[in-house]
């Protein structure tokens, strides 16, 4: 804990010595927005205008724990830093960026490709590039340097195969865990391809060490045996450690989302246990079914998603828990126990969760604000909900209609 603090003074006292002044920008300043007319659901999230449109096809969105907001745009093969307000703070261009996140360094985690020559032909691979933001010229991620890059499939040790260039990472979960400094830095990448060995299927979440090192595939134990080829075509990744930095919480545990067809339950929580037989990864089942009267909709309802490929946690008290269905152009939102809603205000007498997940196929060429053309990536912070709607190029952000004072 002792060295994130430290860290932590380091990146203001860097940023007070340096040319970028306010680099992190103001906190969004949403007083000029109208306190909306709730409509018959008493609880909605409600869009915050402007839409930001400064993307080609953004497709994934981080908060990082520096307070900022990091966009990948696809189009452009950039990371892109932008404050609460939306002002954009800088870029950097990275090959074939698809996916960033940022661990509690305040590095970025990068995925995108890198080129390879094997027996004289160039080869590209999937790839992961670990970014310093802190360096000679303060912090900024337009001066960032790459200190590492994890190509697969040579973190494993082993050889190409004709296979390998058709591996794809897809997106990056953070471990926090502040009474293990060796643990603290951790992270999974969910993996998929078409290698079906059960050692070591391409479909995978791999778990990664302090120093970049691959750990492991990650085993399930499940009521039927242990599975090294538990997940099938994992796509969306998110981890319980999500900002504010101080509040990360501790937890080996992370949800992840399954782009399988044939997968009924296409998004499922995975916890890690600790016991005096060793550790393991089992599955925890969520709401699933049950009472009406007590929520319309389940996270673990057998076919609730088409295509689910995003997924987040929210770091503040709520826990809530964020889906990107691009199949269905929807983004679903859920309690920490798995009931989709929230409760509405104590006045109204109301004790059922009430359902504020929304969306829809958008309008070509005026769309709405709240439908979506192949939503991407979904994040949280500061009760804000920003949505990369990556078909329409553009950043959306969304409020409560409870969170407004």
């Amino acid at each position: 804990m002792r060295q994130i603090l430290k860290l932590q003074f380091l990146v203001f006292a860097v940023l007070a010595l340096t040319a970028c002044e306010n680099y992190f920008g103001d906190k969004t300043d949403i007083g000029f927005i109208d306190v909306p007319i709730a409509d018959a659901r008493q609880v909605a999230y409600v869009p915050i205008q402007p839409p930001l449109t400064d993307f080609t096809r953004p497709v994934d969105i981080c908060i990082g724990f520096d307070g900022l907001i990091y966009i990948v745009d696809e189009g452009s093969e950039e990371v892109i830093a932008m404050d609460e307000s939306g002002r954009i703070l800088g870029r950097i261009a990275i090959q074939g960026a698809t996916s960033v996140t940022q661990d509690r360094r305040f590095d970025l985690l990068v995925i995108g490709t890198a080129d390879t020559l094997i027996s004289n032909n160039t080869k590209t691979f999937t790839a992961i590039y670990r970014l310093r933001m802190i360096g000679s010229s303060g912090y900024n991620i337009s001066n960032a340097t790459i200190i590492n890059k994890i190509v697969h499939p040579f973190y494993e040790g082993s050889s190409f195969s004709s296979n390998d260039d058709f591996v794809k990472f897809n997106r990056i979960g953070i471990i926090a865990n502040n009474s293990d400094v060796e643990r603290n830095n951790q992270w999974y990448v969910s993996r998929t391809g078409p290698g079906t060995s059960t050692l070591n299927p391409d479909d995978a979440i791999v778990w990664f060490g302090n120093d970049d090192e691959r750990i492991s595939n990650i085993s399930v134990n499940t009521s039927s045996g242990l599975f090294r080829d538990y997940f099938d075509n994992p796509v969306g990744l998110t981890s319980l450690s999500q900002p504010p930095q101080f509040t990360a919480i501790n937890s080996n545990d992370f949800l992840f989302t399954s782009s399988e067809s044939d997968n009924s339950l296409k998004v499922q929580y995975i916890q890690f246990l600790e016991t005096e037989f060793g550790a393991e990864f089992r599955p925890l089942i969520l709401a699933s079914s049950g009472d009406t009267s007590l929520a319309d909709g389940y996270i673990n309802s057998p076919g609730k998603f088409n295509n689910p490929v995003d997924v987040t946690v929210a770091g503040d008290g709520t826990r809530y828990i964020f889906v990107a269905d691009a199949g269905s152009d929807s983004i679903h939102q859920f309690t920490a126990t798995g009931l989709e809603g929230v409760l509405p205000p104590p006045a109204t007498g109301i004790s059922k969760y009430q359902n504020t997940s929304f969306g829809g196929t958008s309008t070509p060429g005026s769309p709405e604000l709240t439908k979506f053309n192949d939503p991407m990536s979904v994040a949280y912070f500061n009760e804000i909900l920003y949505v990369a709607d990556a078909g329409n190029g553009r950043v959306l952000r969304f409020k409560l209609t409870t969170d407004f004072d």
